[in-house]
Formats: structure tokens, sequence, C-alpha cells
């Protein structure tokens, strides 16, 4: 497995409940102390996770700067994505209709990292992404997503549209996200096997990927302006699913 930095409380605390096995060792910096660090150096401790306290400006020689770390940073050993074989494998597994969030081209880690924390939070099966033209799943993108790069299973693939045609021949409808005039969300059905697509921050999907879309849908909107941030767009359309599946509980 390859290895990389974490940081952060709640990424780590994230990674201590789901996988402390991963975790190679934990630097706090010193004089740090309160509620959430002495529950890490409990939960550490029990797990046989070494822990090294580290003045400031040894934390700086590894710590990325453009990260909130809050003192925390953590060497870890990364999971592995899934392919496409094994997303169909998942898919077949399931024994709820799929839920799936297909994020086509998302160059920005913060988005991408907001998409996960959401497909988290409503029960998405799994986030599709390709190998090339999107960012990685980084130290940034497990800070924003707050633990749901680690719960969220993320599949990787070469051919974008080429694993669309094959969620369809599964049966998943798949279903993208537009500014166009065409059908709202809202009165769309959501409750069946859905992959739900969104393109690029400033372009939105590439051509192929939205004429491979089963169809497009809208997000209503009434103010002046155009388009939502991808991953406020991806919130409310999830959601929506989220709702319509669970009417009993929401």
């Amino acid at each position: 497995m390859k290895e990389d930095w974490i940081y952060g409380i709640h990424v780590l605390q994230s990674f201590l409940e789901q996988s402390p096995e991963r975790i190679l060792e934990i630097y706090l910096v010193e004089n740090r102390q309160d509620k959430r660090i002495e529950e890490i150096k409990a939960a550490a401790k029990t797990l046989g996770i070494a822990i090294k306290i580290v003045n400031k400006k040894q934390f700086a020689l590894f710590k990325d700067e453009t990260i909130a770390h809050q003192g925390v940073a953590a060497r870890v050993r990364l999971k592995n994505n899934l392919d496409e074989h094994e997303l169909m494998t998942l898919i077949t597994s399931l024994n709820t209709q799929a839920l799936l969030l297909v994020l086509d081209n998302i160059q920005d880690p913060h988005n991408l990292g907001a998409c996960l924390r959401t497909a988290d939070a409503v029960g998405v099966h799994a986030v599709i992404i390709p190998k090339h033209r999107s960012a990685k799943v980084n130290a940034t993108v497990r800070k924003v997503a707050s633990g749901a790069a680690e719960s969220v299973p993320i599949v990787e693939v070469t051919n974008l549209v080429r694993c669309l045609d094959v969620l369809k021949k599964q049966g998943v409808w798949i279903l993208g996200a537009t500014a166009e005039p065409t059908a709202s969300v809202f009165e769309t059905d959501l409750k069946g096997p859905v992959a739900l697509v969104f393109g690029a921050e400033d372009t939105g999907m590439r051509r192929l990927t939205a004429e491979t879309c089963d169809a497009l849908l809208r997000i209503p909107m009434v103010g002046v302006v155009k388009s939502l941030n991808v991953s406020v767009a991806t919130s409310v359309c999830l959601y929506e699913a989220f709702r319509q599946r669970n009417r009993e509980n929401t």
C-alpha cells in the first residue's frame, strides 16, 4: 500500500474508528491540550499506535502549509480505490437500490472532498471518478471530506463513458445535472437504481458524458446566479434522492 499524510482532528478520529490498522504513527504539536486531543491519545494508546509529540518547528517540516492541520497529523497507509469490475460486484451485492455519484472532471480537491462528505451523509454506495482529468484523493480531499474518503467506496475508471454504458446495462438510470431548461430534480423519480452525474466547476459535464445520460436534470433557481457550485448542486440532488428513498423517516 502507498503511504500519505492526513491532517486534522476529524479525519484522524475517523481513521481511529474505521481503519486504525492503517495508521503508522501520529504526530501532535506540544502543549495542545483539549478534550479531543486527549481522546486521540487514549484511543491510540489502546490500539498500540505510536504518538510523537513535536514542537511547532519540527511539525512544520512535514505538514502541508495549505491545510488547516489543527496541530494534528498522521502517516497512514492508503486504501486502494475500486476498479470498474469491483464496482459491478458491489452493485450486484446490494440488497437495496443502488445510489451512485459520478463526478466528471472535478478538478478542485475542496469540491471533491465536499462531495464525498455529502455522499457519506446520504448513504451513496459508491463515488465514481475518472483516473485522469480529476482531482486526486489527497490530504486536502481527506481533510475536507472529514472521514468520508474512508467510508465511501471510491471507484476510479479509465473510460467514464464506457463505465456509464455498463451501468446502464445493469439497470442503473443515468441522470446528469445541467443548468439547461430540462426536468426539475424535484419532479424526477430518484427511488430506483440511479447514478447522478455532475460535471466540472466551470464547464459542466463533457459532451460525451452528457450524451450518455438517460436524462438531464436541473435544480430550479429564481435568483440572478446562473449556476451553483458543484458541491452545493451535488448536495441538493443527493438529498432529494435521500428524501424520496426515505419518505417515512423524513
